[in-house]
């Protein structure tokens, strides 16, 4: 799977892999942070694979792992928390994360794509607003 980020010299470029994946996932869990705040880590892995896109072979993989992340759905779905297993809150992840037409991903791979543009935009005001403060923080005193 292609992952596209920011590169030198102002490009972009494709990638695969965990390292890439990791920096989305973990901006991904910030966001449901932000939102549920009172959630524990569990329940926020919980929730991301609750609502993850299966691709590949069904359940978990070694291409796939959990699926491809849906931002909107770990935001919004009702999710109930683990533990809590029932035959109709499964039927309905199951029918939540298959297209009703049956057919491409395209909405899930725009909804990727905004997902990472706003994560993308969101680091990079982070490390300006970071780099700022730096500048602005008096320089540290050496005791002697």
């Amino acid at each position: 799977m292609n992952i596209f980020s920011t590169s030198f010299d102002g490009k972009y470029s494709k990638a695969t892999g965990t390292s890439d994946a990791t920096a989305i996932v973990a901006g991904a869990a910030a966001l449901i942070r932000s939102k549920y705040p009172e959630l524990p880590a569990q329940e926020v892995a919980h929730r991301l694979t609750a609502t993850a896109i299966d691709k590949g072979p069904p359940g978990r993989d070694d291409e796939y792992g959990y699926g491809v992340i849906d931002l909107v759905a770990a935001l919004t779905a009702d999710v109930p928390p683990l533990g809590f297993e029932s035959a109709t809150a499964s039927a309905a992840t199951t029918a939540a994360a298959e297209p009703a037409d049956g057919g491409g991903d395209d909405g899930a791979t725009a909804r990727g794509l905004a997902t990472l543009g706003v994560l993308v935009a969101a680091g990079g005001g982070y490390l300006l607003v970071r780099r700022r403060r730096r500048a602005d923080d008096p320089p540290p005193r050496v005791s002697r």
